[in-house]
């Protein structure tokens, strides 16, 4: 990590961890900053092997639970434990396999793609031909060979957060904690960024835990925990979440959206909920309503959305919100 040099050579990391092994463990862990509790009483279990993402928008809770499970904050309360060393009293331990990629660049822009890669192995006691060696593995598999001589200020966002990938994997460690590696990056990038992610692990049988605000980035994981108000309000593959939603998502928005769900209630049976003066209608086969819906109130509707059930919707059928991102300078 960026405050303590960790090194490495006493013990070999690269062994893969068996998918049945639990990688972390949390316990009631809980975190407060004042009188504003971040983190409520989490328990949850991540497999070795996984690619498993919090997901939740700014605010939710996720970078106080990377700080906790990256060790730059320990846990108030609660246990929490990384291949079964505990964060709070075997850090050094945690460090020496764990690869971290922050939110927020970390590479020197005015040295090469190769001198920040050997500056970062300096950390991890990496020297000699044994830094060389490392340096060229991680340039070969993510594809920055041809960049290595290269001034790190020159290169495209979705070049830089390979690169910062690159310095997290150095050490070889046994899981990569990726905070909102999308951030900064477009559609593209990001897909890429994730192809490369799910090349590693089945190269590396690394495991990899990431916080994201972005659906298309949590869709690629194999599970996720939604996050909200510090919570974890359900966690599972996205295909299984989808399916807790009741069917297809109508959104209909009406000037009068208290008066229209009372009416749907009476006239056809339909249950509804309000959701940022939009009413909202969960039901299989939807399609198959619209038309009645409109006809019966055409005069107080004024447009009908329909779509089958993203994560986004599973958000708001969760927690009755929609999933609002604020400014990362107001995020915890």
């Amino acid at each position: 990590m960026r405050s303590q040099a960790v090194a490495t050579e006493d013990t070999d990391l690269r062994a893969p961890i068996s998918a049945a092994a639990p990688a972390i463990e949390v316990e009631h862990l809980s975190f407060s900053y004042r009188d504003r509790r971040a983190l409520d009483d989490l328990s949850f279990t991540i497999r070795g092997g996984a690619l498993f993402g919090f997901l939740g928008p700014n605010g939710g809770g996720k970078t106080t639970l990377f700080r906790v499970l990256s060790t730059l904050a320990p846990p108030q309360n609660g246990r929490a434990r990384l291949f079964g060393y505990d964060l709070a009293g075997s850090t050094l331990e945690v460090r020496r396999r764990l690869g971290v990629v922050f939110q927020h660049p970390s590479i020197d822009e005015k040295l090469t793609v190769a001198e920040n890669l050997a500056h970062h192995g300096h950390l991890y006691g990496l020297t000699g031909a044994k830094l060389r060696e490392r340096i060229a593995v991680v340039l070969d598999q993510l594809g920055l060979e041809e960049r290595r001589g290269e001034l790190a200020q020159t290169l495209s966002g979705g070049l830089k957060r390979r690169v910062e990938l690159a310095k997290a994997l150095l050490h070889e460690p046994q899981m990569l904690l990726l905070d909102e590696p999308g951030t900064g990056l477009d559609p593209a990038a990001r897909r890429d960024f994730h192809n490369v992610l799910t090349q590693l692990r089945e190269i590396r049988q690394v495991t990899i835990v990431m916080t994201t605000h972005y659906m298309e980035e949590a869709e690629r994981c194999d599970t996720i925990g939604i996050l909200h108000q510090g919570r974890i309000v359900a966690s599972g593959p996205p295909a299984e979440l989808k399916a807790r939603v009741g069917g297809d998502v109508i959104v209909i928005h009406t000037p009068v959206p208290d008066v229209l769900i009372r009416e749907l209630a009476q006239r056809l049976q339909l249950e509804a909920t309000v959701v940022d003066g939009t009413v909202r209608i969960e039901r299989p086969c939807g399609h198959e309503l619209i038309r009645e819906v409109v006809e019966m109130f055409r005069d107080r509707i004024d447009s009908v959305t329909f779509g089958k059930p993203t994560l986004e919707d599973v958000f708001i059928h969760l927690t009755g919100h929609r999933f609002v991102t604020e400014s990362p300078a107001s995020a915890q």
